[in-house]
């Protein structure tokens, strides 16, 4: 009942705003009605409330047409009270006054200025770019649903070229700005009779007067106004013989297009980070400086002549070969003392709850959108790692890309109703209870995407829910909640004891593979002795381990402990600070019939070594992609930012030169977390 009331909501806010698009001029009512929501929540300090009201205030403002002086200034007033609120309410409240202030002094500036970054449309007064990347995990997407979801992203509306983008760009920045003053009917067919290089000509214009208009602010409104009315003159001059009809003062419809997607079956880790620098570096405006190249060499994208003719010559010794390539791979250059700050100043930035130290200075932002289940966040979470690793060593993506992600819960499994925590969507179920519009609106689609293949196969058309949905996840979802990562140290039971290091996010499992079968002949045996009353020593099968872990407590005091349970397997989970209000843990669960090694240990350090010839087997994040066999022992602990661990490495080398950046990083928290946006982030 609970879920069926949760996607209700999602679907009356979809509802609500295709209604506004239908109908811009209800908006005005509209917003009338939400302030005074706003008012309400406010007063009765219903906070649950306030940040979706202020989303949807703030889409609907963006989507209709001319707004009254003083439904504006109530607008701003209702928001300034909001702003005594605790985090996040305050920050998301501030985002949404400066918008208003900005649309007030300029209108039609916040819808111009989002539909040139998603379009890309080119222009030289504001260049800021977005392009979305939605990456679907395999293991659940079969072919079929593939691609259905494939087609309801890229096919449920007609594609349409820059022209028609530009077209309604003009359209709905004039009848915003000039209100009654622009004949809609017949500003439509001017722009209609247009070429495309005069309308190309107008947009650039009138991006220059938003422009404009926004540094000026208060000042610059009759200016503001005087320029709107001059393009708009130009364009019905232009235009020529364009009928003269009766302005009856209605809104034509310009509604927002939704950006393009760019679908992805995630099949190799690679992909993510290609498409990122493919996005950065694809369309520079200086393709030929040195440091383009350089970067393009360093990201991998470029062929290394040198590499490709060591392969050639020693194809007959593959060992050596490798060990050549990998050591021309990793041959990075020393972290410039200007990138360290960089990298430094974006942790800050993602420290701060969305509050932007770098965006405003980076040209492109690339939004990431993973479909799946706890196993695509763990894979994302690697490729987060990974991305931070390379970027320690030389900058290619910081300085020029604000990276977002976000999170679409989907499984193919059937749904754990016993506890969440139990299932493939444990993570989805933390960020929708720290996140109650989330939940509504974003977890309520892993109902619905499994059925898109079903829907097209019988009805055989698109469904645009799925896309409107997303396109609202991504304009609004600004707060991230930050999912602290773990390392894990797995050394095998080969000759050389070969060591690697991965990642996980939410989940670690050790399993010894001759003990699965006798688990369920256990438990059977168990019960028939419960039903007979009778004691019977049961058959004590397990493995010895060697565990050494640091205990926390409520005071944060980590004590050093140890002990050598006799155990079938261990499971390790991340328990987040969404569910604690304090600091995040592992908790470790060890499948022992022994009653002193069943308790929960709660640690944020632990190493397990198996003391006897048998091996185990580790699984990451539930993925079974994941799972390394033989191990021999593996050590836990919080990840490091890999930023960081250059910093401290190169500080102990040169620690006179780097006592600024020491003192800075200082106020840093040093574990690395995988940033999630959602609505609100996490509440108090």
């Amino acid at each position: 009942m609970g879920s069926q009331s949760t996607s209700h909501k999602g679907m009356l806010r979809w509802t609500l705003h295709k209604k506004v698009e239908t109908h811009p001029s209800n908006s005005v009512s509209l917003i009338k009605v939400l302030v005074k929501a706003l008012e309400k929540a406010g007063r009765t300090d219903c906070k649950m409330h306030v940040i979706p009201l202020l989303h949807t205030l703030s889409y609907v403002a963006i989507q209709s047409g001319p707004i009254p002086d003083s439904l504006y200034r109530r607008v701003c007033e209702c928001f300034r009270t909001l702003l005594t609120l605790p985090q996040p309410y305050s920050a998301v409240t501030l985002r949404y006054l400066r918008n208003m202030k900005m649309e007030m002094t300029t209108p039609g500036a916040l819808y111009l200025r989002r539909l040139v970054a998603e379009q890309n449309i080119k222009n030289e007064h504001f260049t800021l770019q977005e392009k979305v990347f939605v990456l679907v995990d395999p293991a659940v997407f079969s072919g079929p649903l593939a691609a259905a979801v494939r087609a309801d992203l890229e096919m449920a509306t007609p594609h349409k070229g820059t022209l028609t983008h530009e077209r309604t760009a003009l359209l709905h920045t004039l009848q915003t700005g000039l209100g009654g003053a622009c004949r809609s009917p017949v500003l439509v067919q001017a722009l209609e009779a247009l070429e495309e290089y005069e309308v190309h000509r107008y947009v650039q214009e009138v991006v220059l007067a938003v422009e404009h208009g926004v540094k000026q602010g208060v000042s610059g409104y009759n200016e503001y106004q005087d320029r709107l009315q001059h393009i708009y003159r130009d364009i019905l001059t232009a235009a020529g013989g364009v009928t003269d009809q009766v302005d009856r003062g209605s809104l034509f419809r310009a509604p927002l297009p939704t950006p393009e997607m760019n679908f992805l079956l995630w099949n190799n880790e690679e992909e993510l980070w290609n498409a990122l620098v493919n996005f950065a570096l694809g369309s520079c405006p200086n393709p030929g400086t040195d440091e383009e190249e350089e970067d393009k060499r360093d990201s991998g994208q470029a062929v290394d002549g040198g590499i490709e003719e060591e392969l050639k010559d020693h194809d007959s010794a593959p060992d050596r070969s490798a060990q050549t390539a990998l050591t021309r791979r990793l041959a990075f250059k020393n972290t410039k003392p200007a990138d360290k700050l960089t990298l430094m100043r974006e942790k800050m930035d993602a420290c701060a709850s969305g509050a932007a130290l770098l965006r405003e200075e980076r040209g492109r932002t690339a939004r990431v959108v993973v479909m799946g289940d706890d196993r695509a966040l763990g894979r994302l979470a690697k490729g987060y790692h990974g991305i931070r690793e390379r970027e320690s060593k030389r900058l290619i993506l910081t300085k020029k890309l604000n990276l977002q992600l976000y999170y679409v819960p989907v499984t193919d499994d059937e749904p754990v109703l016993s506890s969440p925590v139990d299932g493939k969507l444990s993570l989805a179920s933390l960020l929708g209870r720290a996140d109650p519009w989330y939940n509504s609106n974003v977890n309520s689609l892993g109902a619905v995407i499994p059925k898109l293949a079903e829907t097209h196969s019988k009805h055989n058309k698109q469904n645009v829910f799925l896309l409107d949905v997303l396109t609202y996840y991504l304009r609004c979802g600004t707060q991230p909640v930050n999912l602290p990562l773990y390392s894990v140290k797995i050394t095998s039971s080969t000759c050389d004891a070969h060591t690697l290091e991965e990642v996980f996010v939410s989940h670690l499992h050790v399993d010894f593979p001759e003990f699965r079968h006798l688990k369920g002949e256990l438990l059977e045996k168990s019960s028939v002795y419960r039903k007979r009353k009778t004691v019977k020593k049961q058959p004590f099968l397990g493995a010895v381990f060697s565990v050494s872990y640091k205990k926390i407590s409520l005071s944060k005091r980590e004590a050093e402990r140890g002990m050598a349970p006799t155990t079938r397997g261990v499971v390790i989970r991340t328990v987040l600070p969404i569910e604690t209000a304090g600091q995040d843990y592992l908790a470790v669960s060890f499948d022992s019939i022994n009653p002193r090694c069943s308790t929960e240990i709660q640690t944020r350090n632990i190493s397990i070594t198996t003391l006897e010839e048998r091996r185990f087997t580790v699984c990451l994040d539930k993925d079974s992609r994941r799972t390394y066999n033989n191990v021999q022992r593996i050590e836990i602990s919080p990840c490091l930012d890999p930023g960081y661990t250059i910093q401290s490495a190169d500080r102990s080398k040169f620690s006179v030169r780097d006592e600024k950046e020491a003192t800075l990083s200082r106020y840093l928290n040093k574990v690395l977390s995988l940033p999630v946006n959602t609505f609100t982030g996490i509440t108090p």
